[in-house]
Parts: structure tokens; sequence; C-alpha cells
């Protein structure tokens, strides 16, 4: 019974992932990019970084902490739009974020 209460679980959590917008950050200047974030609430960014050649990354942008959740809090993330390589936008991380380990 237990594991189908947490299949269950686990796939209500991919709908709702899927559900939120996503943004391809390259193709969009940083003005647009934080007003598309903002008027989601909550939006997967894909951009490529700007150190290492590879797959794109994602990342999970939000407007502010209430779309954090409850031991989360807000972290400026810098992306590379179109016009700039440096877009802050919030992102959610743990509240002990800072710990030794650089988690």
């Amino acid at each position: 019974m237990n594991k189908v209460l947490m299949a269950g679980t686990l796939m209500l959590w991919f709908v709702g992932q899927s559900a939120a917008a996503q943004l391809n950050a390259p193709s969009m200047s940083c003005a647009s990019l934080k007003q598309a974030v903002s008027s989601a609430g909550a939006a997967i960014v894909s951009f490529r970084s700007s150190r290492v050649a590879g797959p794109p990354l994602y990342e999970r942008l939000v407007r502010n902490s209430q779309f954090c959740q409850g031991d989360e809090v807000t972290q400026t993330r810098f992306v590379p739009a179109l016009d700039t390589l440096s877009c802050p936008l919030p992102r959610c991380v743990p509240t002990d974020c800072n710990d030794s380990n650089g988690r």
C-alpha cells in the first residue's frame, strides 16, 4: 500500500512540475525573462553554462519566496539572456544552503 501511495505522490509531483512555464533564456531579453517568470510565478528556465560546454542547464526560477517550500528561501541566480550574460532572477534554495559542505 505504501508503494502505491508513494507512486501516486510522485506522479502528482511530476504533473505539477510539468505544468510550470518553460522558458529558453538565450532567446529572451532579461526584461522579458523577468516579466515571464513574474507573470507565471515560477518557471523552468533553460540556458547554457557560460563556463562549461555541454547540454543545457535547467533551473526553477520564481517571482518571490511565496513560490518556495516552507524550508526554502530565495537566492539570486544569474542566467545568460539574449541581451546580457547575467540576468538576475530568484530561485529557491534550502535555508541551510550556506553550510560548510557548500550545498
